[in-house]
């Protein structure tokens, strides 16, 4: 054993002694058995860094772009994302041991209620190396109320890592973050972990991703034994396997042999590898020209030949042109697979500068970056996180946020390493960066070195768009997409312990609020009272619990609603006059207008606004602007119960004006007329369905299927996986408050649940009219 721990102190392969440290020199010409075994069958590998010491994030020099990796970890919740991250740390010398979600001592979950809670809550970025690249790093949540999270780190990644639960396959919540990730066409490599763990299948694993993902997975891996017997993996490109050395104490995963395939493996083991190796040279081939030539040439009679680094350069080909994604295998928990994992990150993941972004031209050298997240520090204030695109960041420099049209002098430039940062003097086009000073800039905010590079670069998108029009556009292309922040479904108020706190609750809210995109705060216009709006139960639990922790503020929430919907049933026309004496002004307005349901397929959550052709072209320029503000204002509260409309079509026939008149005149009586037409028209009540999706064990299906039976809950399907089935099923939001506790009550705690909103569908007249009751404290 004293042998394998000096051995585990070189970082190189070795089949020889050329290239040893001075220690493995002598140890490799002892007569140990286990010495002669291990160089008569495979060279020992290591990931790079020898152990006890730690890296730093100061020894980081800025490579060139080629060598940055921008990737995030996405999956379904408990898919293992943390605990992968946490290895990747470890085995590249940046954390002295590894920490475990269950412990409460990982790195990247660093917030007080993730520790508790054993989730993800916040998105944390990394910054590290790994072999001669720069990997900068994002760990994203998996639980739907913190889907925003996701989006927003996804929105300025080049690449993603997937993680499945190779037991589950394809979950709920893994299909919401691949969705995104298509929105953004980010290229993706999948990790199927859990390979130890009881129940786990990787033919039916993969067999998901190619069902519910619709692309196509290329094997890269094989594992060798499942379940408790898996110990290793079948690298299909090298023809090599992959075993990792276990000692007592030393079981860290560190150290694993990479063994050529002879034919003295199980027979078995060997066809299953070249079955499979032949059908991914295939894959290939249909899917890269290059490579089919390659193939087909040379090396048509054997495809064992093919060289190995141009078989790796027609798969990152492929993976960058997301013509398929490589599947990978292992265990983060037990410390298998990571290190090929990083190897692919490395391999098969776009650089910056492979990927295409229209406005770079335009910017040339000058800087210009993406802010995409936003923390409060009680010392150094707001922290901004931004993607660098192009120039160079410094200190001490003043920036212009093109989007807010203001100039900010940015103090300090940081790297982040979850919540340790580590202060930079400039950092480049395609890294990650945490500055220190912006006021005003938030979620989304586009910034450029200074507000003439911004004019130039408009100036240049005009000369290449042509005509005025298009220069206009372009010059708005300028400010980077955002994000889309999804409407809350959840809302309640909240009150300050005394009257004398509640500047300290509104600064409380400010924060949190700049920091979560899809945490919205209002005031209620008739009680005066706060209402804070959320994307689910814990959602509003953690801000609830941040604000107590983090500002010291003992709040009082009121019961959680629902955010309903209210739409109209038949056309309606309305006629109304605003007739008002300011002062010794006489301001007087008459306007016509139509109401009638939108009747086409989809959801309109904005007003579909016409203008009647008896409308003067010269009076709609003029007034326009203030008849769509009257009409968006009247949108926000429908007739039934104040909640927003949704798919209502507003025609305007006619406005009348006496000259002279305000257009704020004009806007309130075109708001006043639309709600006297929607108090006359029949109106209706739209309820959010959400979609379910929950395994359970087949002795507690029946519990299950009759307690949502009893919560209006529509069967959509019930899948086999495994041991279990899972239920997917459409039910209204207003009948899950507490199903998390309803749930582990009838199943005895094994089942679980994921859930997100489907869509807004009309209540039945005899639950609509029940709840109007109960709102209005009739029931």
């Amino acid at each position: 054993m004293a042998l394998l721990a000096i051995l585990k102190k070189c970082s190189v392969t070795a089949k020889t002694t050329s290239g040893l440290c001075s220690k493995c020199k002598q140890c490799w010409n002892m007569r140990d058995p286990w010495l002669k075994r291990l160089r008569t069958q495979a060279p020992h590998q290591h990931s790079g860094v020898v152990p006890g010491e730690l890296k730093s994030l100061r020894s980081i020099a800025i490579p060139p772009l080629s060598k940055i990796r921008n990737i995030g970890i996405m999956a379904h919740i408990d898919a293992g994302k943390t605990t992968t991250t946490e290895r990747m740390l470890y085995y590249s010398g940046y954390t002295r041991a590894m920490g475990d979600v269950d412990d409460g001592d990982t790195v990247t979950d660093f917030m007080t209620q993730e520790r508790e809670r054993g989730i993800t809550i916040q998105s944390a970025a990394v910054t590290f190396d790994w072999n001669g690249y720069r990997i900068n790093l994002i760990d994203t949540p998996g639980h739907v109320d913190f889907t925003v999270e996701v989006e927003r780190s996804l929105r300025i990644l080049d690449g993603a890592v997937a993680v499945f639960d190779a037991s589950a396959g394809v979950e709920a919540q893994t299909l919401t973050v691949w969705r995104q990730a298509d929105k953004h066409y980010l290229p993706r490599i999948c990790f199927l972990n859990k390979m130890d763990k009881a129940g786990a299948s990787f033919s039916y694993s993969v067999e998901s991703i190619k069902q519910k993902l619709k692309v196509k997975p290329l094997l890269l891996q094989l594992p060798i034994g499942v379940a408790k017997s898996f110990n290793g993996l079948v690298d299909l490109v090298t023809r090599e396997k992959i075993v990792w050395m276990s000692t007592p104490g030393l079981d860290d995963g560190r150290t694993f042999a990479r063994i050529p395939l002879t034919d003295a493996d199980p027979p078995e083991l060997l066809q299953e590898a070249k079955d499979a190796r032949i059908a991914l040279i295939e894959q290939v081939a249909d899917l890269d020209d290059e490579f089919a030539e390659l193939v087909l040439g040379d090396f048509s009679e054997n495809p064992d030949g093919l060289p190995v680094e141009e078989f790796q350069s027609a798969l990152r080909r492929v993976t960058l042109a997301q013509k398929a994604v490589p599947v990978l295998c292992g265990s983060s928990l037990k410390n298998k697979g990571v290190q090929p994992l990083l190897d692919a990150i490395t391999m098969y993941l776009p650089a910056p500068d492979e990927c295409h972004h229209d406005f770079l031209p335009w910017y040339g050298d000058d800087m210009c970056a993406l802010a995409f997240k936003v923390l409060h520090d009680k010392q150094r204030g707001p922290l901004v996180f931004v993607r660098i695109y192009s120039g160079t960041m410094k200190p001490q420099s003043s920036v212009h946020n093109v989007s807010k049209n203001c100039t900010e002098r940015m103090s300090r430039l940081l790297l982040p390493f979850a919540d340790q940062h580590i202060e930079i003097p400039s950092l480049t086009a395609g890294n990650i960066a945490l500055t220190v000073g912006l006021k005003q800039t938030a979620t989304g905010d586009t910034l450029a070195s200074s507000k003439s590079a911004a004019i130039a670069a408009a100036r240049r998108a005009g000369r290449e768009s042509g005509n005025k029009c298009a220069q206009s556009k372009a010059s708005e292309s300028l400010i980077l997409a955002g994000i889309e922040i999804p409407e809350p479904v959840f809302f309640c108020t909240i009150e300050p312990p005394s009257l004398a706190r509640q500047p300290d609750l509104e600064f409380a809210l400010s924060c949190l609020q700049r920091e979560d995109p899809s945490l919205k705060v209002k005031i209620d216009p008739d009680s005066g009272q706060t209402i804070l709006c959320g994307m689910g139960e814990l959602h509003i639990e953690i801000i609830h619990d941040r604000i107590k922790r983090e500002y010291k503020l003992e709040t009082h929430l009121g019961p959680l609603q629902i955010s309903y919907r209210e739409t109209i049933l038949n056309s309606i026309s309305e006629t109304d006059t605003l007739d008002r004496t300011i002062g010794e002004k006489r301001h007087t307005v008459t306007v016509e207008l139509g109401l009638q349901p939108w009747e086409e397929e989809g959801v309109i959550t904005k007003p579909v606004i016409e203008y009647s052709e008896r409308m003067p072209q010269q009076l709609l320029t003029d007034l326009r602007e203030a008849i769509e503000n009257g009409i968006d204002s009247a949108y926000l509260q429908g007739p039934l119960l104040g909640f927003p409309l949704q798919n209502v079509v507003v025609t305007l026939h006619s406005v009348t004006l006496q000259p002279g008149t305000s257009m704020t005149m004009v806007s309130a009586c075109v708001s006043r007329c639309m709600q006297k037409a929607l108090r006359k028209a029949e109106k209706q009540v739209l309820e959010p369905l959400m979609s379910l999706e929950i395994t359970v064990s087949e002795q507690f299906i029946s519990s299950v299927l009759a307690d949502l039976a009893r919560r209006r809950g529509t069967i959509q399907e019930i899948q086999s996986r495994q041991d279990n089935k899972v239920v997917v099923v459409s039910v209204p939001l207003a009948e899950l408050m507490g199903y998390s506790t309803e749930l582990r009550t009838v199943t005895s705690g094994s089942a679980t649940f994921s859930m997100e909103l489907a869509n807004y569908e009309a209540m039945n007249p005899q639950d609509q009219a029940a709840l109007l009751k109960k709102l209005k404290g009739l029931s």
